[in-house]
């Protein structure tokens, strides 16, 4: 009688060990443990949203605090849009003017501009570009001069 070892077989030759992967869906489960339990180690989508529009907020609020007065700046995850809105699009944002003592407020919506970006690089040009357009509209000025970074496309 041959002597034949359980990882071998005569008719398939080696077998793989057991896999993880059965039935070809991928790692499951989080692919970093976190080091405090019950607290994810990486940010979400809407933390680093977060941090890239206070980033872009915090530098155009900084150079134009003179003239600006008092903005509060909000991000929200979409709009909400009325059943009968007419236009196609989504909005990217909402300016809303202050009155008195009510402050100015613009409002960021994250998931739309998010699904007109395919890298970080166009999410930052995105959210700058946003940003920009709505202080300019704010000032009434050339959105040129609010921020070096702004580029047109015209």
């Amino acid at each position: 009688m041959d002597d034949v070892s359980p990882a071998t077989s005569p008719a398939t030759g080696p077998r793989k060990p057991a896999s993880r992967d059965r039935r070809g869906r991928g790692m499951r489960g989080p692919a970093v443990l976190p080091r405090v339990p019950g607290q994810p180690e990486l940010r979400t989508r809407r933390e680093r949203f977060d941090d890239l529009a206070l980033g872009i907020v915090t530098d155009i609020d900084a150079r134009w605090q003179d003239r600006l007065g008092l903005v509060e700046y909000a991000v929200e995850d979409a709009p909400q849009i009325p059943d009968d809105w007419d236009s196609g699009t989504v909005p990217l944002s909402s300016l809303i003017r202050g009155t008195g003592s009510t402050p100015t407020r613009l409002v960021l919506f994250r998931r739309p501009i998010e699904h007109r970006c395919e890298t970080r690089t166009d999410l930052e040009a995105m959210v700058l570009t946003v940003v920009v357009e709505q202080v300019a509209e704010l000032l009434g000025i050339d959105a040129e001069m609010v921020d070096p970074r702004y580029e047109s496309d015209d």
